[in-house]
């Protein structure tokens, strides 16, 4: 085993160096002004990572329009990541995970009636849409686009997570990362994500020293809270359970489709049921034999009590999916989850935001 992974390090090491050098360039050539940026009357906040896989960018960007719905009119711009449609597309009451995606579903299903969701490929045409739909836009939201450059944004907020410090890795394909580690040298904010609650001081010395950021760079650190379980399908459950009200002779099924999964399977194995758990690929989309192994999985479980438990995001799409049995659905629930800035930090992550959208230049 050792022997392979050496092995297979030595091959992907020179396709590594060819990426890094390709995205280099492409960075210089930004830097110099030969691949234009450009730059809009409205503030436009760019939320993203240098590392591929989950860092919570979804829960942050919540929590961001969260903090600052009250106070501007917001328009959020994803790429539409496994979307069915092409080009610009309007999030409206009708609109379906096929169409955007399902993480930009996710939040229009929570914050459409005061934020404008949209996808785009292309963000300046993506913007340009946007603000001609809804010309009181006075900010922009840019989720998972720290690598697309044409945009001039206000500032930029990039994630790394706890348990993959990208100081500890490599570019693709040998690693995680998309850029090099001193591409964090264009973020003005940087969030250490998905922390333990019981965060060790020295642990917090460790990033903080290793990822050696410059004065005028705002380093804060993040966890999730779970919080009460909730139907996918609140039209057919009879009963809502919670996690500390489960046994050891209750089952758990963890149904999960995202990148990183296991904060969410620490988290239920806390509690007492027995837990089984069936990973999908990030983003999947369950056909009728995925869904038919999830419904044998589930009758394979033994206990007094048998639930299904997911992610918010792939509850997105198991509530269009066409396949699963009416008898099923009340069984199967999602937990969301929530940020919050971990005491550690620095600096106040709320009014720092503020600050900066309202004075940086």
């Amino acid at each position: 085993m050792a022997q392979n992974k050496v092995l297979s390090a030595l091959l992907l090491w020179p396709l590594s160096r060819i990426y890094g050098a390709v995205i280099s360039v492409r960075n210089l050539l930004f830097e110099i002004g030969i691949l234009k940026q450009t730059s809009f009357d409205v503030p436009v906040i760019v939320v993203g990572n240098i590392a591929v896989g989950g860092t919570g960018k979804t829960p942050h960007t919540e929590y961001i329009i969260n903090l600052l719905h009250s106070h501007y009119n917001i328009g959020v711009l994803s790429r539409g990541y496994k979307r069915k449609t092409k080009g610009y597309f309007l999030a409206t009451d009708n609109v379906t995970p096929s169409q955007i995606g399902d993480e930009p579903y996710q939040m229009y299903r929570k914050f459409g009636q005061y934020v404008t969701v949209a996808v785009c490929e292309n963000r300046c045409q993506g913007i340009r849409n946007m603000l001609a739909s809804n010309p009181n836009i006075n900010l922009i939201i840019l989720d998972d686009a720290f690598q697309h450059r044409y945009v001039k944004p206000k500032f930029s907020i990039v994630l790394t997570e706890f348990s993959r410090p990208i100081y500890n890795d490599h570019l693709m394909p040998l690693g995680r990362l998309r850029e090099p580690i001193h591409s964090l040298n264009r973020a003005d904010i940087v969030i250490v994500t998905k922390c333990p609650e019981e965060m060790k001081p020295i642990e917090y010395r460790e990033f903080k020293n290793n990822l050696n950021l410059y004065p005028y760079q705002n380093l804060y650190f993040s966890t999730y809270r779970y919080k009460d379980l909730q139907p996918v399908y609140p039209e057919k459950a009879t009963f809502i359970p919670q996690l500390d009200w489960l046994t050891k002779n209750d089952s758990v099924l963890i149904l999960s489709g995202i990148a990183n999964p296991r904060p969410l399977v620490r988290h239920i194995k806390k509690y007492k049921p027995s837990v089984k758990v069936k990973v999908f690929d990030d983003h999947h989309d369950y056909d009728v034999n995925d869904i038919n192994l999830i419904i044998n999985k589930y009758n394979s479980l033994k206990g007094e009590k048998k639930y299904i438990i997911t992610t918010e995001k792939d509850a997105v799409r198991l509530k269009e999916n066409p396949y699963i049995p009416d008898s099923l659905k009340s069984q199967i629930f999602y937990i969301p989850i929530t940020v919050s800035f971990m005491a550690t930090n620095d600096n106040d992550f709320d009014t720092d935001i503020n600050k900066m959208i309202t004075r940086k230049l």
